[in-house]
């Protein structure tokens, strides 16, 4: 099993992720839950497109981490 880096981003309306290492994998939702169920539907649907087209799937190789600061 891959573990891939998902960002999530909260916007006025909806929630929204995308796979830094999957490049055009991206999904939205009304809720961070739902966001997460899509986002893992999305990366997926994304390898088996690559795999499909006899693409590399790339490794996971994006990290984060939180920095933090007086303010």
């Amino acid at each position: 099993m891959k573990e891939y880096l998902v960002i999530y981003e909260s916007g006025k309306r909806n929630w929204s992720a995308y796979v830094p290492d999957l490049p055009g994998c991206i999904a939205t939702g009304k809720t961070r839950k739902q966001v997460e169920r899509v986002i893992r539907e999305a990366i997926e649907f994304h390898i088996e497109g690559l795999r499909l087209r006899g693409d590399p799937v790339p490794e996971p190789s994006v990290e984060a981490g939180v920095v933090g600061v007086a303010g």
